[in-house]
C-alpha cells in the first residue's frame, strides 16, 4: 500500500452524513481510517458473513461491509457507543438504500459466531481494554480483529492492552497518516468481567462506577469538582436534570443535597448511561434518579425541568468544536422552565457566556478558577 492509495468505498463514503449530530464545513462523516480498515478488511473477510463492527462514528464501515456482504446471509452486526451515531447510521441507510445490518450492545449478542471484528481505535486505553477483553471473550477462536486510528492518536499502549487479550498483535504499514493493528488468536478469558471499574470515592463520600468508554473514568474530573463547589447556591428544583451525565456524580449529589427532588441523568453514551445506572444503584438512589440515553434530551418534553447541570464536551471526535456546547445549551433552552437554571462550567477560554445569555436567558459568572469558568442562567423560557 503507498500513502495515496484510496479505497473504492470512497463514493459511498463521501455520500454520508453525521446528522443528527453537528455538522459543520470543517466536518466530516469519515476520515482516512475508515478507507484503510475497508480495504484491509476485504483481505479477511470470512464466506460466512459473521462480520461485526465496533465504534462506527457515523455508518461508513458498516454500510460499506454490508454493500459487500450483501450476497451473504447474516447481517453485519455493529455497536456505537453514542446514541447520535446510531441515528446517523440508520439515516445513512435509508438514504442510501442499504440494510443487512443489526445494531446491538457491546457483549455477547455482538460478538458470538464472529471471525472478523473491525474497530476504530478508542480514545482510551480503557474503552480499547473493554472492547478487546469482549472480544477476546466472546468471538470465534480463529477471530481476526482489525483496529485502526490516525497514528497520531495511536500510543504504543494501545499495542499492549491488544496483547493482554491476544496472542499475536502486529501494526501494518500507515496510509494517509493511519494505521491498522491486526490481533489473532485470542487469549482464554479466566478472569472476571474487567468492566464497570466499581471504586469508593472518599472526598464525595459516594460510590462511582465506570466502564471503558466513559470520560474520566472513576476519577472526580477538575471540571465537575468546580461546579460541585456551588451545589449550594443551586435553587431546589422539583425536576433537576444532569445533562451529559457521565458517570452520574453530579446527580448524585444533587439527589443526596435535594431528597425532594427528581433527576434525570442523561447522556448520549451507552457506557456513560450503564455506568451512571451503576452508580445510582450502588448509593441507593434508584427511586429518585432515572438515568436515560438521548441525544441533548430530545425525549424530554419542553419547560419540564427547574435546574440543568451541565459540563459540556469541547471536542467533537479529535476535533476541538464549540458545536457540541451550542446543542446543548439549545436543548437546555427548550427543556427548562421560565425562570429555572442553567449551572454550566467550562474551560474559560471558549466563548460560550454571549451563546449562553443569548440562548438561554440572562448569565452571570458565579466563579473562576484558573482553568474553569461556573455559570449561572436564567431561563426566559420560550416565548
Amino acid at each position: 500500500m503507498n500513502d495515496t492509495t484510496e479505497s473504492g468505498a470512497v463514493p459511498l463514503l463521501n455520500r454520508l452524513r453525521r446528522f443528527p449530530d453537528v455538522e459543520a464545513a470543517n466536518l466530516q462523516a469519515w476520515d482516512a481510517t475508515d478507507s484503510l480498515l475497508l480495504d484491509t478488511a476485504a483481505e479477511f473477510l470470512p464466506g460466512d458473513g459473521n462480520v461485526t463492527v465496533i465504534g462506527d462514528r457515523y455508518g461508513a464501515l458498516t454500510l460499506s461491509l454490508a454493500e459487500s456482504q450483501a450476497t451473504t446471509t447474516g447481517a453485519v452486526r455493529v455497536h456505537q457507543d453514542l446514541v447520535t451515531g446510531e441515528k446517523a447510521l440508520r439515516n445513512n441507510a435509508d438514504t442510501l438504500g442499504i440494510g443487512g445490518f443489526e445494531q446491538l450492545p457491546l457483549g455477547p449478542s455482538l460478538l458470538a459466531g464472529a471471525r472478523l471484528v473491525v474497530m476504530q481505535l478508542p480514545r482510551t486505553l480503557a474503552e480499547l481494554e473493554e472492547a478487546a477483553d469482549a472480544v477476546a471473550r466472546y468471538a470465534e477462536p480463529d477471530v481476526v480483529l482489525l483496529a485502526g486510528g490516525r497514528i497520531k492518536h495511536m500510543s504504543l499502549g494501545m499495542n499492549d492492552v491488544l496483547a493482554r487479550c491476544f496472542e499475536d498483535v502486529k501494526p501494518q504499514l500507515a496510509r494517509q497518516k493511519s494505521r491498522v493493528l491486526v490481533a489473532r488468536t485470542p487469549k482464554l478469558r479466566t478472569r472476571p468481567l474487567p468492566y464497570p471499574i466499581v471504586e469508593e470515592n472518599a472526598e464525595l463520600g459516594i460510590t462511582v462506577c465506570a466502564h471503558g468508554a466513559v470520560f474520566s473514568g472513576t476519577k472526580l474530573d477538575i471540571g465537575t469538582r468546580f461546579l460541585l463547589t456551588f451545589l449550594p447556591k443551586m435553587a431546589s428544583a422539583a425536576h433537576a436534570v444532569d445533562l451529559g451525565c457521565g458517570t452520574g456524580i453530579l446527580a448524585a449529589m444533587y439527589a443526596r443535597s435535594h431528597p425532594d427532588a427528581q433527576v434525570t441523568a442523561t447522556d448520549r453514551s451507552a457506557a456513560a448511561v450503564a455506568s451512571a445506572t451503576c452508580t445510582v444503584q450502588a448509593n441507593g438512589l434508584s427511586g429518585r434518579i432515572r438515568v436515560l440515553q438521548d441525544d441533548a434530551m430530545e425525549s424530554l418534553p419542553e419547560a419540564s425541568a427547574g435546574l440543568i447541570l451541565l459540563n459540556p464536551p469541547f471536542h467533537l471526535g479529535a476535533s476541538v468544536h464549540a458545536g457540541a456546547g451550542i446543542k446543548l445549551f439549545e436543548a437546555a433552552a427548550r427543556v427548562l422552565e421560565p425562570g429555572g437554571e442553567l449551572w454550566t462550567v467550562f474551560n474559560s477560554h471558549l466563548p460560550y457566556l454571549p451563546a449562553l445569555e443569548r440562548l438561554v436567558g440572562r448569565t452571570t459568572v458565579q466563579g473562576r478558577n484558573t482553568k474553569f469558568t461556573v455559570a449561572r442562567s436564567i431561563s426566559r423560557g420560550r416565548n
